[in-house]
């Protein structure tokens, strides 16, 4: 009898366990779409723009012979003579396949003015023949301009020439390599680090204004009877129902010269003259914080809407003054609300294009209108990757730095 009841049991184990592997599958197969959706959308336009920011094989194959002739050029001198003949017949080789104009954008980033002088030589080139490269390709190469004579263009060349590379972090950072190999700050214009310091503080700024706006009326509206604070919510959402573009291009008609601010400060007679509010950081700051300020007030009101008015009455009724029992009992209860809004808030202020794009002008632009620009126009994919990647990290470091802090405090709370 003890016998049978254990094959039953270990019979039920088995199906109990058949059981659970098939509730399994069936709960993976319902997950595969969303994987399949975070790896498209998500896992591997990340992944192309790490490989991006440091793979560079364009010069390496328009110019394969010359960067293979540089391998082991000295950097205080000039190249072989036989290095000049393989330029030459490489330069004239572009010039008939018309590509010429890809090598002198990919040299310009590192030689400024690089651009013209490729281009002038390859059409130069392109009148000898073979034959006459192959016997005087570097002297016609040196004669064709005296900046062929200078090491530092053929560094550059060199430099440009690496399929991997560490350049477009360097740029991206205002750093460069010098003769010696050695990394220095740039002895160009330096603005990428001042870009990153001012997008930061422009998501900053944003943030605190949200939460100075957003947390009045959250708590107003945790407050109020429900019917009100549902009339009042439907105005906090109204901005989702009204296209993105609508709403930056009708700060425009706020903010222009002959704009509708501009109008009434002078017709109540506080400006003589306009004031110059386009295309400044301070068009940026507000127009964005009116766009993200619901984002900072939805979580508050859902965080206060759940803290129960009896711990604020019972601080109150022990002595306690209003605006203490605030700040000691229901501050401390809205923080989780608070810090979700402010994470919310200025992760998608530091990304921000489309805005400071129309409003910002010159001093209200951000690293992501840098990014796009040389996408768009300068067409170098690489910088752009690499400042996009020092952007992932910079917002990944903030939120463990975040993180930390907060759950630090949630702990000392607890």
């Amino acid at each position: 009898m003890s016998t049978i009841t254990a094959e039953l049991t270990a019979g039920e184990v088995r199906a109990e366990r058949r059981e659970l592997r098939r509730r399994k599958r069936t709960a993976l197969l319902l997950v595969v779409p969303l994987l399949a959706f975070i790896v498209f959308a998500f896992v591997a336009p990340i992944a192309s723009m790490l490989y991006r920011s440091v793979y560079n094989p364009t010069v390496v194959e328009l110019i394969p012979r010359t960067i293979s002739g540089l391998a082991e050029w000295k950097n205080t001198e000039l190249p072989q003579p036989a290095t000049f003949t393989v330029m030459a017949q490489e330069l004239r080789q572009l010039a008939e396949s018309r590509q010429a104009g890809i090598l002198a954008a990919a040299v310009n980033r590192s030689y400024p003015g690089s651009s013209s002088l490729i281009n002038a030589t390859a059409r130069k080139m392109n009148r000898l023949t073979e034959a006459q490269l192959a016997a005087e390709g570097a002297a016609a190469l040196r004669q064709s301009d005296p900046r062929w004579n200078e090491p530092e263009l053929w560094r550059s060349i060199r430099q440009a020439g690496r399929a991997y590379t560490d350049n477009n972090y360097l740029t991206a950072l205002d750093l460069e390599r010098n003769a010696q190999g050695q990394i220095q700050w740039r002895d160009s214009v330096r603005i990428y680090v001042q870009l990153y310091s001012k997008t930061l503080g422009i998501a900053i700024t944003i943030t605190l204004l949200c939460i100075v706006l957003g947390y009045p009326l959250a708590y107003y509206l945790s407050q109020a009877p429900r019917r009100v604070a549902s009339a009042l919510m439907i105005l906090v959402l109204l901005p989702f129902w009204t296209s993105f573009l609508v709403r930056t291009t009708s700060w425009i008609a706020l903010l222009q010269t002959n704009g509708v601010f501009n109008s009434i400060l002078e017709a109540l007679g506080l400006i003589d003259a306009p004031l110059e509010m386009m295309y400044t950081r301070f068009a940026t700051v507000i127009s964005m914080t009116h766009i993200l300020l619901p984002f900072m007030i939805l979580p508050l009101y859902s965080v206060m809407r759940g803290i129960d008015p009896g711990y604020v009455r019972a601080a109150v009724s022990l002595g306690s003054r209003p605006w203490r029992a605030f700040l000691w009992v229901f501050l401390p209860l809205s923080l989780p609300g608070l810090s979700a809004g402010s994470l919310l808030v200025f992760i998608i202020s530091v990304g921000y294009y489309i805005t400071p794009a129309l409003l910002g002008g010159t001093d209200g632009q951000m690293i992501a209108n840098i990014i796009a620009f040389h996408m768009q126009h300068s067409n170098n994919w690489g910088l752009a990757a690499a400042l996009g990647t020092l952007l992932l990290v910079l917002i990944l470091t903030l939120y463990w730095v975040y993180d930390r802090l907060v759950g630090a405090s949630n702990i000392k709370l607890g």
